[in-house]
């Protein structure tokens, strides 16, 4: 990725964002900081955004091996969600049923959150909350969506949170194929990712951050990081490196990296949103176990996206599976299948990342205050919102605040890591398969997956 305008062609949100790319001076040579922070997406800069509110005299220090917004804060499906990745009764047999709603709670704020910092630093992220359409286009899946309607109830969650969506009123809002029903929930908004990543880096620089790009990090340690440029000495040290943690020493086990891969179409014409809707930019998935996800953007295209990719021995990353052919072929064919009058039209960018996968599923923020050392991290492609509400979080524990926010179940919980290859290579494909063949074998069965029920402990309680 040596030369600015191969940030540009990452995706389509690189592609079409206002910015030159051109990459920030690197770390000069050995450096002092009170808080020294490890990755320029959106968990290091909202870290870095509060940590400059709250107190404007500290010196911060953002350290990125490529340039702001490289990994998943720029490549994503660009939605501002609220969802956590794993259940609220996974979360309740760790924080409490009381615990487990207040984090659920602060997420749907977090997505308000995030456009009140958009519109008041003048960041034109396209931001528009029209919430997420989920699409049940089988028997099987509408029962899917009955009961999430009803665990929602059970939970004491409002009506509005989550709303159980007949055919007609489903097909109203997104005119899909085979549409037997939906649910909506209005906690969520379509953005141009890279628009609010880059607008973060620069919020954060005029607050007196210091940004340095194209420094990459070897190793952590307490009050100390290590970068091919020199060392950076600080009090307080935030990792916040999501799929890449890997690539750090002794943090090879921390997360799987696992590839989400997009693609996204030229703009359609106003005949085609006629019949599709998403007049208010609702992104949109449907019931099937294999995740899909996609937005109406503000210039009127289709960007779509979905696991599926495989897992790479030993969690290596490498732009090359950034792209595979037969993953976006099938994303194509599944927009096709959703929008047929998508058919004719010119797919114009197809991209990739990895995400970060904890062991348990379960995302969490933390400070160990005896080393010094913090993260945040583990989001399994749901990070968009969650990580204003981890930077909103790191920045109460690192300036020792006492917060509702310091209190949420997530903080300070320790997944397991993942088991040493081989293990780790089988058993991570082996869900990606489980996933794609649960489908398969809902089509022929017309009942809910044996398989993707033996898996549901494995990935979030889902």
């Amino acid at each position: 990725m040596g030369c600015p305008l191969s940030y540009r062609r990452l995706s389509l949100w690189h592609d079409t964002a206002p910015d030159d790319w051109l990459p920030r001076a690197s770390l000069p040579g050995e450096r002092r900081a009170d808080v020294a922070i490890v990755g320029a997406g959106f968990t290091g800069l909202w870290t870095a955004y509060y940590l400059s509110l709250l107190d404007p005299g500290l010196d911060v220090v953002v350290l990125e091996r490529e340039v702001a917004g490289f990994g998943a804060s720029g490549r994503n499906g660009g939605w501002c969600s609220a969802l956590f990745p794993a259940s609220l009764d996974s979360v309740a047999a760790m924080g409490g049923r009381a615990g487990a709603l207040a984090l659920q709670r602060a997420l749907h704020a977090t997505v308000d959150e995030v456009g009140a910092v958009a519109a008041a630093e003048g960041i034109d992220c396209h931001f528009a909350k029209g919430g997420t359409v989920s699409l049940a286009r089988t028997g099987v899946q509408w029962q899917r969506a009955v009961d999430d309607v009803e665990s929602a109830r059970e939970w004491g969650l409002a009506a509005s949170d989550l709303v159980l969506l007949g055919p007609d009123e489903a097909r109203a809002l997104v005119g899909a194929t085979g549409v037997c029903g939906a649910t909506y929930t209005p906690h969520c908004a379509a953005i141009h990712p890279a628009r609010l990543v880059r607008g973060l880096a620069s919020a954060v620089e005029w607050r007196g951050v210091s940004v340095f790009e194209r420094t990459a990090v070897r190793s952590v340690g307490p009050g100390r990081v290590d970068t091919e440029h020199g060392v950076v000495k600080a009090d307080m040290i935030v990792r916040a490196t999501e799929g890449f943690t890997p690539s750090l020493r002794g943090h090879a086990r921390t997360v799987a990296p696992v590839y989400s891969l997009m693609v996204a179409t030229e703009p359609l014409p106003a005949s085609f949103w006629e019949t599709v809707g998403l007049a208010r930019r609702e992104t949109f998935t449907d019931y099937r176990h294999l995740i899909i996800y996609g937005q109406r953007t503000a210039d009127d295209r289709l960007a779509f996206g979905g696991r599926g990719a495989p897992y790479h021995y030993a969690s290596r990353i490498s732009d090359g599976f950034d792209r595979d052919a037969r993953v976006f072929g099938a994303l194509r064919e599944t927009l096709v299948d959703l929008f047929p009058g998508v058919a004719a039209a010119r797919f114009t960018h197809a991209w990739g990342g990895p995400l970060g996968v904890p062991r348990d599923w379960f995302a969490s923020v933390g400070l160990d205050r005896r080393t010094g050392l913090a993260w945040a991290g583990g989001y399994v492609g749901d990070g968009v919102g969650t990580t204003n509400l981890a930077g909103r979080t790191l920045a109460d524990l690192v300036l020792g605040r006492e917060t509702d926010l310091v209190a949420l179940p997530w903080v300070n919980h320790h997944s397991p890591p993942w088991e040493p290859e081989p293990l780790r290579w089988l058993g991570v494909n082996a869900g990606l398969r489980v996933m794609t063949v649960a489908d398969h074998e809902e089509r022929l069965t017309r009942r809910q997956s044996v398989l993707a029920k033996a898996m549901a402990p494995l990935t979030g309680g889902h």
